[in-house]
């Protein structure tokens, strides 16, 4: 038996888009017609599904930092306690994330100021319960480094792997071999002391 994944709603098209759009050109050189025509609706369709682009801004980026925090407790409860198989588990899904969501990696690096206070503090606090729960995983598998060491290599494997978007491309597997491999030596290196 053959499962496909769901066809995307109208409304993961426009994010889509938007957000290919929005990080080719930039927020403020994308305009909704543009974005409409993308999908094949006229701009002002687009008001049915998003109150406008600061909208469709603030769903993509806090969207995305929502996902990564869900995908990677989700890791932490399938791995069942073991640090070294979550550890593996959390770099292979930010792995697949750096690598499928350029779009939403270059957007976050240049229009995260633009959202709305709101939304960017909310953007925040996700973005740091994702990096605890690295970090107390990383400490589990290195009890022996400090916790700010812990912490700096997790932020610092997290720029080495959304560093993607500006690195030429081996092929997918190729990179994201490499990307592993990478990860991995830079926690191995808490233990290299």
């Amino acid at each position: 038996m053959t499962t496909s994944a769901a066809a995307p709603t109208r409304r993961e098209q426009i994010l889509s888009e938007a957000a290919r759009l929005f990080a080719e050109r930039g927020f403020h050189g994308v305009g909704v017609d543009e974005i409409g025509a993308a999908v094949g609706i006229s701009g002002p369709g687009l008001y049915r599904h998003f109150a406008g682009k600061d909208a469709m801004l603030a769903e993509l980026l806090v969207g995305i930092s929502e996902r990564l925090l869900t995908g990677g407790r989700h890791r932490v409860a399938e791995a069942a306690g073991d640090p070294g198989a979550v550890l593996a588990s959390l770099i292979d899904g930010h792995i697949d994330f750096a690598l499928d969501d350029r779009a939403l990696i270059t957007l976050h690096d240049r229009e995260l100021d633009r959202l709305r206070e709101e939304d960017r503090k909310l953007v925040r606090q996700l973005q740091r319960q994702y990096v605890e729960l690295w970090v107390e995983v990383v400490r589990e598998l290195h009890p022996a480094a400090p916790e700010a060491e812990a912490r700096v290599t997790v932020h610092a494997v997290f720029g080495l792997l959304n560093s993607t978007p500006h690195l030429g491309s081996l092929g997918r597997d190729a990179m994201e071999s490499l990307l592993r491999r990478l990860a991995d030596g830079a926690f191995a290196a808490l233990s290299a002391r």
